[in-house]
Formats: structure tokens, C-alpha cells, sequence
């Protein structure tokens, strides 16, 4: 035994639920990304009828549809970025990928749709648990004068 470690027993407990718990909420995050992105490619999403969203929030919706590239764009994206966290890859890519994407989703249902704003907090809580969890990763990133490689 090594006498100058020192032994916390909380420490040692503590470790693995918090990689649990980011593993279970990484990969939740990222079903909920696929699922909505498959959804939309496959053509089973549902669509709301006229008037059953607030009309601005129909509006909205219906701007981003008729543009005809941007629903793809950001169905792909979230795809993307859900099937990266899902399987583990570049997850510091893929959660600065889809930050704008729930920025876009909170502001949507807090501006014009109030009735989804509970499970879009829920999606930015988790966000910002797993931007937490990755920190080390994004340090690089926010450094405030960045040296170049040449």
C-alpha cells in the first residue's frame, strides 16, 4: 500500500455514478436526436393540422418548410450529432453541433409554442450537464488568445 495516497471512500463511490449518469444521459440525449431525425427523413413525423399550432408558431414552421433546404439541414444535423453522441464519437463535436439546434428549440417553444418549453428545458439541462461532464475537452476552444499552428 502506498502511504502517501490518500484513500477518500466517497471519492471512489462517487466516480463511477457520475460516468453512469453521464453515459445514460449522453446516450438519451442522442436517441432523442436520431429518433427525431429518422422520424423526419422517414416520413413518419406527424403533420399538425391548421390551427392546432399557435399561428405564429405555424408560421414559423411553415417558413422553414417551404424554403425546402432548411428542415433537411437541421433533421440532418440533429441526426448527426445524435448518432455521435449514441455511439460515443467526437461527443464535444457533436454537443458544440447541436447547441444552436436547442437554442433554436427553447427559443421556438418560448416564443411561440409554450406548450413543448418543459421538455425543451430538459433537453438544455441535460446539454448543459454533458458540455459540464466534456469540459477538459472545450478548454482548448475557449482560450482567449489562441496560438496558431504555424
Amino acid at each position: 500500500m502506498n502511504p502517501n495516497a490518500t484513500e477518500n471512500p466517497q471519492e471512489k463511490t462517487s466516480k463511477p455514478i457520475c460516468r453512469y449518469i453521464t453515459i445514460i444521459l449522453r446516450t438519451l440525449l442522442g436517441l432523442l436526436f436520431v429518433m427525431t431525425g429518422l422520424m423526419y427523413f422517414l416520413h413518419m413525423m406527424p403533420q399538425p393540422k391548421p390551427g392546432e399550432m399557435p399561428a405564429g408558431a405555424e408560421a414559423f414552421s411553415g417558413a422553414l418548410m417551404t424554403t425546402g433546404y432548411m428542415m433537411p439541414l437541421i433533421m440532418g444535423t440533429q441526426l448527426l450529432a445524435g448518432l455521435l453522441l449514441v455511439s460515443n464519437s467526437f461527443v464535444p463535436l457533436a454537443l458544440t453541433i447541436i447547441a444552436p439546434i436547442i437554442v433554436g428549440i427553447i427559443t421556438f417553444h418560448a416564443f411561440l409554442a409554450p406548450s413543448g418549453l418543459v421538455m425543451a428545458i430538459v433537453v438544455l439541462i441535460i446539454e448543459l450537464y454533458l458540455a459540464w461532464a466534456y469540459r477538459n475537452a472545450f478548454r482548448p476552444m475557449l482560450a482567449f488568445r489562441a496560438r496558431h499552428g504555424c
